[in-house]
């Protein structure tokens, strides 16, 4: 054979075996890939939970041992009571699965999931693929068992989850006292099988002591299926201790300590505190997602909701494999475990004993009150009256307590978070803004005679009025100490609509106050704008569309005493301190802030003052006196009148009380709500001042 030859057959050879080496590296990655992408479907499935169509891609072998409806079952129970969600499941060293000769391949793979444990990374799994002909097809299937869906479980085992409810945070008071924590009640109950034995008598006993209706227990009794069970009727507070003596003589009843979230501040916090219970199916719904169990507690009203997402705190959990040894069930082996964390506790910059003293002055007229410490923001009270007793959200409510809710005047309304006409207590912002842009002249004298104006007869029937015509001559200090409508309505006119709402605007009227407290937003006016100059001479005296909320007013006055500034107002104290910070810097010029100080300070010395009864010897108070007039038309002569009172000390200033009664038109107006607020100063100094 000649080497020409040679070369060729050797190359043919050669190719031969290249062709052959080709082909059969083709067929192990072509193999190879045909199980991982069957792999492939089958985790994408299971990333989805779709749990029937894992199960069709299941071997032959494995059907045999499982149904469908045992796999569906058993999965769906554990992903759903573990919460499994944003599955993601990665193949480990995917480049070295080559073996395509066989016809079984194991695939190495992890899962991550979020669970309501937190985040689960599990490895160490594997997936046996098998080539198997199924319905005259040949294809990739999957050999599963228990440890496919946790690489530790065993034939027989549970996947399980143990909760650990976080401790809600506690509020306290700026001297550390409780308003809202979590403490030992009473769940009296009854043992049913000694309870029925003398049922109808112990049943009217029972609800005679507690002050309930027969039916809550009968009903309690029909609904239990277990006479062996304890049957709980009603929570009460530890402090009852007469109630629960009595109650613990009959017998069959017994008793349990359960903790349970106390209000030891009561009625006089009930709405700035408010209450929490269990969530609701529409309320759990809605914060899917957020940590919330069916067993939660969640804030329903009050500073227990404006700071839910701060008290709540985080729940625990534990996911765990359940045994049988024995015949006993065992905790095996932990796959997850999450620590529950506790609730923010906070610290209020609210005093209690200022807080009980307004409302136990108010006397559950209906009305509300705020009061500030004007040189740092402090809110010192935020009091609405009637109010309730966030206990019985927690405890029960009975007979006596229903009917003292239905004879008060709408207790569940909160009043210091709402905005009411301001009445002549907003003269004090015509005057600044009328003094800083020059428009009042304090000394200057106004020639005011009658008991009611009006700059022409263009104006109708229209006419401001004027309680006392006593002087004539009538400057900025008499105006504010006989409460001149007519002196505040000319000025305003003086003033101007643009300069009016711009002049306003510095004390913060029209803005959402920074404070946590949801408050309604003050205004000069409808849609900001005032419409023409009846209404602005309205407007100056604090009736027309001017709407004002307690705590917007007690700001307005605390710049008289903070050299022309309003603080930031603030709820809370962080580690003992206010951080304090000015909101509106110059909100009064330093000039017009001295006038307006000596000038409010007369309406209180001055024997003809308006608000002369709350003089107290030894102690300088600044203050005005308001009467909003509910009136429909000029005509309207049944209206009801609002009386309000601003007052606030001015040596070392430390507070500012604004109060509002409603409907006081036939108790004395605003010289009804006089006295309420001077006691509250009064005390509140004597208890601060060392």
């Amino acid at each position: 054979m000649s080497k020409k030859h040679l070369k060729i057959t050797l190359f043919t050879i050669l190719g031969i075996v290249c062709i052959v080496a080709a082909a059969f590296l083709f067929n192990i990655y072509t193999k190879a890939d045909s199980a991982t992408k069957a792999f492939d479907t089958y985790k994408n499935k299971w990333v989805n939970q779709d749990f029937k169509t894992m199960y069709s891609m299941l071997s032959v072998e494995t059907k045999e041992k499982i149904t469908e409806k045992q796999f569906v079952d058993k999965y769906n129970a554990i992903y759903q009571g573990i919460e499994a969600k944003n599955i993601s499941i990665n193949i480990e060293n995917e480049d070295k699965i080559k073996d395509g000769t066989k016809k079984a391949i194991n695939i190495p793979f992890s899962i991550v999931m979020n669970t309501a444990a937190g985040k689960l990374k599990t490895t160490g799994y594997q997936a046996t693929m098998v080539k198997e002909k199924v319905n005259n097809k040949t294809k990739w299937t999957i050999v599963w068992n228990e440890k496919m869906i946790f690489p530790s479980m065993k034939v027989g085992d549970k996947v399980k989850i143990t909760s650990q409810p976080a401790t809600r945070g506690e509020i306290y008071d700026r001297d550390k006292k409780p308003l809202a924590i979590n403490s030992t009640i009473v769940t009296l109950g009854v043992n049913s099988n000694e309870f029925v034995k003398n049922k109808d008598i112990n049943i009217t006993q029972m609800a005679k002591i507690l002050d309930i209706n027969t039916s809550i227990i009968e009903n309690k009794l029909k609904a239990n299926t277990n006479p062996k069970e304890f049957i709980p009727i009603i929570n009460i507070l530890s402090t009852e201790k007469e109630k629960i003596a009595a109650v613990m003589k009959i017998k069959g009843v017994i008793h349990m300590s359960p903790k349970g979230r106390i209000y030891p501040g009561g009625e006089a916090f009930g709405s700035l505190i408010g209450y929490s219970a269990p969530i609701t199916a529409e309320e759990l719904a809605k914060k899917a997602g957020q940590g919330y169990s069916s067993s939660s507690l969640i804030g329903k009203a009050g500073l227990e909701q404006v700071y839910e997402k701060r008290l709540k705190g985080e729940n625990g959990a534990t996911i765990y494999i359940s045994r049988q040894k024995d015949g006993i069930e065992i905790q095996e082996d932990t796959i997850l475990k999450k620590p529950s964390k506790a609730g923010e506790n906070i610290t209020l910059s609210v005093d209690t004993e200022l807080q009980k003293s307004i409302y136990k002055g108010m006397k559950k007229e209906p009305g509300a009150s705020s009061a500030i410490n004007p040189k740092n923001g402090e809110v010192l009270a935020l009091v609405s009256s009637p109010s309730y007793d966030s206990n019985a959200y927690t405890t029960y409510k009975s007979n006596t307590q229903i009917a003292a809710w239905k004879s008060a005047k709408e207790p569940f309304k909160n009043r210091f978070k709402s905005t009411y006409s301001p009445g002549s207590t907003f003269k004090l912002i015509t005057a600044a803004i009328g003094l800083d842009q020059g428009m009042i002249k304090p000394a200057e004298l106004m020639n005011i005679p009658g008991l009611e104006w009006q700059p022409d007869k263009s104006w109708g029937t229209s006419m401001v009025t004027r309680v006392s015509d006593k002087i004539k001559s009538v400057n900025l200090q008499n105006a504010f100490v006989y409460s001149d409508n007519i002196y505040f309505a000319k000025s305003a006119l003086k003033i101007g609509k643009e300069k009016f709402i711009k002049g306003s605007k510095k004390f913060g009227i029209g803005e959402k106050l920074p404070i946590d407290y949801p408050i309604a937003i003050s205004q000069v006016a409808n849609n900001g704008s005032i419409k023409n100059d009846i209404a602005l001479a309205d407007t100056g005296y604090g009736q027309g569309e001017v709407l004002m909320s307690p705590i917007q007013l007690a700001l307005s006055y605390s710049a008289v005493v903070n050299d022309g500034s309003i603080m930031s107002p603030t709820l809370e104290k962080f580690n003992a301190k206010v951080i304090s910070k000015v909101w509106k810097a110059n909100a009064i010029s330093k000039n017009s802030t001295k006038i307006l100080k000596d000038d409010l300070t007369q309406v209180i010395e001055n024997s003809n003052g308006t608000g002369h009864e709350a003089k107290i010897n030894g102690i300088n108070l600044a203050g005005k006196t308001g009467t909003a007039e509910m009136k429909k038309s000029a005509k309207d002569i049944t209206a009801e009148e609002n009386g309000w009172f601003v007052c606030m000390n001015t040596d070392n200033p430390k507070i500012v009380v604004s109060m509002l009664i409603e409907n006081v038109k036939n108790t004395g107006e605003s010289h009804h709500v006089v006295p309420i607020v001077k006691g509250v100063v009064e005390n509140y100094l004597k208890r601060t001042i060392k």
